[in-house]
């Protein structure tokens, strides 16, 4: 081996002349002394690793003379040398594991640099080895004969270690890390990538705390016997805890490791140091003082056990293999070195000493005790920049503090930031303040526009198009109207309308009437329409004739827009005064509820107006922009696109009912109408993106995203085929539709798509659980503050208080979004997802604890749990686990039930039937144990291959659509997971793939590949026989891909690259020789097991043995202390590529591990 990894380094700074001779040879009598500097490993074609010590070895000594270089040239020469030593590193089976470099600068002034591996010696070590150089250097230089008594060999350790009950210390580790699953995320500017092989490269970052601090770190210490160790360890637990916002956290400490009761041992050298985890709990009321001495009671726990090795320790945890225990490591400097330099030797005056060390984590801090306390903080810059450590040096040193200037406070209570940090996130990055007319209503801004262009055209839909003066009388009429109805400030009136004119003259009504809309959606299933017009008690209900049929007895009197219209039409066109302000109510929007119903969400017009005030400042339009309508009226979005509209000028284009969902046809709206301004949730925009004709919508000059997060891929995508703005915007309902804002830029590298600032008159906090301010770049839950706020829930006053809290840092409420997000370091904000059950899925806001309690109501569920399943926005899908109460319960009747209580959006796409659910070992469902859903989740029916070429290239296309490997002819597209946006997709490959037409509305009517596939041959004069099978032949053509790897494979026979390696950790009773059997029989049963190719006349084909021999191999690796590691290498490069005219082309084998455990390994 030749790593540099745990090279240590040791630069001393000798300012006195120096006896050469005498100086050499006082190191080669220490390491004839000590049988450690002599030794050495083998591990090759072994099963444990021996040390092997020499009885005399020759010490590499280099010596060089500098005089003649300048002090500049000397430095980079040093830098360089310290460099190429550490690349350099040492071979393990070579003694001594260690080399001395003597560099002369001046008469008086010399560097000495010992390199070794760390494998060899301990820090504890060092003081000895010098304090004996000293003396055999005095003797030396003096001429005098010198005897030490014999050291206590290393040896005496070795049998000490061996004699160590190793199942007192299993019982302890088990105990100690029971239910850790994951090392504590440091939330770091470059997460670690599964597999990554990056080879780390370390910097070094230091801070000195004050004298006073380190005096007071030390008083602390002595007035209630901590050590400086667990108070340095107690800080970076806070500062873990705070930064990965995990209650609980485990980081690796080093412990001295040498045992009291090895007499002599603090005179022992040799390597007795380990590295092992702590795991800290941060509690939410506790003080600090008691805290800490619990902490030092477990700092005494873990010495007991300080012999346990981390890989025995690793594999005592649940934590998978592969996956270190922790991220960070936290060393304490304390032995004695600093005496070199304090006490000088008469010969050799040490003025300085300087260690250096890297080690094989992300992140290592190390304490030396100085009189200015000294914290080093060695990175790898793959996965930290500069300014995210120059931050969290900050933050422990704030921490250490705050610890020693009030002692006597709660933990949770520890500020984190520095002052700087927490003036910069407070208030510079919430000054935002604009001098909007925040008096005025939403009505009123629309009545000044009126103003202004009465004759501009307000609203095309269809072949309809109205003016400002038109629809303002048309509004007023109703609002007259509405006013004998008792309409007034604070009066909620529902509306039941399809997208139209009449919809929006039925909105702009109400408020002039001094009332607040509640939209209602027609899609919406019976149960929750009428426990929204029950909870809303809304006295007057306004929708159209032909939905007047679809209602259920409610209380509200229904008045039909068009049925009714010829009543409302003898009213007054003017202007009316009521008595509305902009404290008042201005709409009531029903969001997903975690009770298992919706919740009215009440805004008001001084929020809303603030919207839209800013937004015509930032997106300014003129009469000739056309801004486009397609948001659903029950989602707050289509308030932004109305209002926004109606109040600049523009023209809005109403988008047909339904037609929000046909992709085609907005296209052709756009491009017919010249729309310049449009929303999509980002899943819509990349399927408008896929569309062959976006030519003919280059008259966009905006497009805005919102709903979901922003990928950078559909950011990049967009600029590809657009030259327009793209705005993405984020706001939860409560805050008025949109809190903050991004604009898009076209040619950046950055992965990371923010949500951006807040806007005008709205505050951003990020904060911890203890509604403490998190640093840059770490994450915690985002708050908003400012004028948008709604006034809350709708007869919900406990879940208003919960959700809307008092302002810690000024006046007014704060909401708390649920949303995970950090500060970037230029103050915009990155969106990282929800942190309660409530997730987003096409832009929709659903509670998943709502499906929960829907799901809970049916007579043969026991407990049901959802949950969203897929890593990318077009893969999502709802996922519901169900625990059946009599085993009767069927996947597909579920769908069939939560179609009469929720939205089709609602509905999970699978149904796993469970015996029960998972539970952790603290008794609360284990999401990550979760099964994923297979074919049988999610439908019913026997599974049917595809029987004709249709039938196959349609299966094709519903895999990619739908990520599903698996579909039968008979399958259901929207019980695999189908949706509209993934309906649109469908319909695009067909087209393309296929060349016939199809419309999206026959993904509806004819939802299996059979019934696909009839429609399509019905559609072209085309035969679509069945595919044959093949008589039996002695060989058979290769497929494509099939020649293209045999080819690449001649080309270079020791070609492993496409091998695929699975491996698999089993626990219990293992019978290799059955395994062995049943893949005997799997083999047996599938011809590709039994391929193998052939050159026949220069062509490669496929011969298929009628049986075939297959072994799989067996080695007992129980006994091994590094057995995965082995496993690891075995995979990695001791490889043998396959000869691909010998099947079966798949090799397994089994490793035994302890404790009844096994891997499997499977090739192929």
């Amino acid at each position: 081996l030749d790593s540099g990894v745990y090279c240590t380094q040791t630069l001393i700074t000798i300012s006195s002349p120096i006896n050469i001779v005498a100086f050499q040879r006082a190191w080669e009598k220490v390491v004839e002394r000590y049988s450690v500097l002599r030794t050495l490993f083998l591990w090759e074609k072994r099963q444990q690793p021996l040390q092997v010590v020499r009885k005399q070895v020759d010490l590499p000594w280099n010596y060089q003379d500098w005089c003649n270089f300048s002090p500049t040239e000397q430095q980079e020469r040093l830098d360089s040398l310290l460099q190429t030593e550490r690349q350099t590193g040492f071979q393990l089976n070579q003694a001594p594991l260690m080399r001395c470099h003597l560099i002369r600068l001046s008469d008086q002034i010399y560097k000495f640099l010992w390199n070794r591996h760390h494998i060899i010696l301990d820090g504890w070590s060092l003081p000895i080895i010098y304090q004996e150089v000293l003396t055999f250097y005095t003797s030396e230089n003096q001429g005098q004969s010198c005897y030490l008594p014999p050291p206590r060999p290393y040896q005496d350790y070795i049998v000490w270690l061996k004699q160590q009950d190793l199942s007192v210390a299993e019982n302890f580790w088990r105990r100690t890390l029971e239910s850790f699953t994951a090392p504590t995320s440091l939330m770091v500017d470059r997460p670690q990538v599964n597999g990554s092989r990056v080879q780390p490269t370390y910097q070094e970052q230091e801070i000195h705390l004050s004298r006073a601090t380190t005096q007071g770190l030390q008083s602390l210490g002595l007035q209630y016997g901590l050590t400086l160790s667990t108070l340095i360890q107690a800080a970076w637990a806070i500062l873990l805890s705070r930064y990965s916002g995990e209650s609980e956290v485990l980081f690796g400490v080093t412990l001295s490791g040498r045992p009291a009761n090895l007499p002599m041992v603090e005179n022992m050298v040799g390597l007795f140091i380990n590295t092992l985890p702590l795991r800290v709990s941060i509690p939410k009321s506790e003080l600090i003082i008691p805290w800490l001495q619990k902490l030092q009671q477990k700092q005494a726990e873990l010495q007991e056990y300080a012999y346990s090795t981390l890989a025995e320790v690793q594999r005592m945890s649940d934590v998978p293999p592969g996956v270190p225990l922790f991220e960070s490591l936290v060393v304490f400097e304390n032995y004695p070195m600093d005496s070199l330099s304090e006490e000088p030797s008469q010969l050799l005056s040490v003025r300085e000493v300087e260690n250096f060390e890297e080690t094989n984590y992300p992140l290592t801090v190390a304490a030396i005790p100085k009189k200015e306390l000294l914290i080093k903080f060695g990175y790898d810059t793959n996965r930290f920049t500069s300014d995210t450590i120059v931050r969290m040096a900050g933050h422990l040193q704030t921490l250490l503090t705050t610890i020693v200037a009030n002692p006597q406070q709660q933990v949770a209570e520890l500020p984190l930031l520095t002052q700087v940090e927490r003036h910069q996130l407070l208030l510079e990055w919430n000054d935002i303040q604009a001098d909007y007319p925040l008096d005025k209503c939403l009505h009123q801004l629309f009545e000044d526009q009126v103003e202004r262009s009465p004759n501009a055209v307000a609203v095309i839909f269809k072949d309809q198009q109205w003016t400002y003066k038109q629809l303002n009388e048309k509004a007023n009429q109703l609002a007259h109207y509405l006013q004998t109805k008792g309409v007034k400030p604070e009066v909620l009136v529902g509306i039941f309308i399809e997208r139209s004119i009449e919809m929006l003259v039925g909105l702009l009504g109400i408020l002039k009437a001094g009332g607040a809309y509640v939209p209602l959606d027609p899609s919406y299933p019976s149960d929750r329409l009428t426990y929204m017009l029950s909870d809303a008690a809304v006295p007057i209900l306004l929708t159209q004739q032909s939905l007047v049929d679809s209602l259920l007895a409610n209380q509200a009197e229904v008045v039909c827009l068009d049925s009714d219209w010829h009543v409302i039409a003898n009213y007054s066109q003017h202007n009316l005064v009521s008595l509305v302000t902009s404290e008042n109510l201005a709409y009531v929007i029903y969001t997903s509820g975690s009770t298992g119903k919706p919740k009215g969400v009440m805004n008001i017009h001084q929020g809303i107006c603030n919207n839209l005030l800013r937004t015509m400042d930032a997106y300014p339009t003129t009469i000739g922009d056309c801004i486009l309508h397609i948001g659903l009226l029950s989602f707050d979005v289509s308030v932004w696109e109305i209002f926004w509209c109606l109040t600049s000028g523009s023209t809005l284009v109403v988008a047909k009912p339904e037609g929000h969902k046909d992709i085609a046809y907005l296209i052709n709206l756009i491009a017919k109408q010249q729309v310049t301004q449009v929303f999509f949730v980002p899943s819509m925009l990349r399927i408008f993106l896929q569309q062959p004709n976006l030519e003919s919508c280059r008259c966009l000059k905006r497009v805005f995203c919102g709903g979901e997060a922003l990928s950078y891929e559909l950011n990049q995508q967009f600029f590809e085929h657009f030259n327009c703005e793209l705005h993405n915007l984020y706001g939860p309902t409560e805050t008025a539709v949109d809190a903050t804002c991004w604009q898009c830029q076209p040619r950046s590298n950055d992965q990371i798509i923010p949500i951006g600032r807040p806007i005008a008159n709205t505050q951003i906090y990020i904060l911890d659980q203890y509604l403490q301010p998190v640093p840059v770049g770490i994450a915690g839950e985002l708050h908003i503050g400012g004028v948008q706020l709604a006034r809350g829930y709708l007869n919900q006053s406990e879940l208003t208080a919960q959700k809307f809290i008092s302002n810690p840092f000024g006046q007014g409420s704060l909401y708390k979004t649920g949303d995970l997000a950090r500060y970037l370091s230029d103050g915009n904000i990155e969106y990282l997802g929800r942190i309660d059950h409530q997730i987003k899925l096409r832009g929709l806001r659903i509670e998943l604890g709502e499906i929960e309690s829907v799901l809970d109501t049916h007579p043969q569920i026991e407990q049901t749990v959802v949950v969203l399943r897929g890593d990318t926005a077009e893969n999502q899908r709802l996922v519901a686990y169900v625990v059946s109460k009599d085993n009767l319960l069927t996947p597909s009747e579920l769908p069939r039930f939560l179609k009469e209580k929720l939205p089709l959006y609602m509905i999970p796409s699978a149904f796993v039937i469970l015996s029960d659910l998972p539970l952790n070992p603290n008794g609360k469902i284990d999401y990550k144990k979760l099964p994923l859903p297979d074919g049988a989740s999610i439908v019913e029916s026997a599974y049917l291959a595809p029987r004709n070429q249709t039938e196959s290239i349609l299966a094709n296309i519903w895999q990619q659509v739908l990520q599903v490997s698996k579909i039968g002819v008979y399958d259901n597209f929207f019980d695999l997971g189908g949706h509209s946006l993934k309906a649109i997709a469908l319909v695009n490959q067909i087209q393309e793939k296929l060349v016939l037409p199809f419309q999206l509305k026959q993904v509806f009517s004819h939802p299996t590949i059979a019934e696909q596939a009839e429609l399509l041959a019905a559609c072209a004069s085309i035969s679509v026989p069945l595919i044959p099978h093949l008589s039996e032949q002695e060989t058979y053509e290769t497929s494509h891909a099939q020649r293209r790897f045999f080819v690449l494979q001649q080309m270079d026979l020791n070609n492993v690259a496409y091998h695929i390696v699975s491996t698999l950790k089993l626990k219990g009773d293992f019978d290799p020789a059955a395994f062995e059997k049943a893949m005997q029989v799997l083999i047996a049963r599938h011809e590709s097991l039994r391929t193998s190719f052939v050159l026949v006349n220069g062509e490669p084909r496929q011969r298929i043995l009628a049986n075939t021999y297959f072994h799989v191999g067996f080695e007992d690796l129980s006994h091994e202390p590094n057995a995965e590691s082995y496993i690891l290498e075995i995979i990695q490069q001791q490889r043998e590529p396959f000869d691909l005219e010998n099947s079966p082309l798949l090799r397994s084998d089994i490793y035994k591990l302890p404790d009844k455990q096994y891997i499997l390994v499977l090739e192929i």
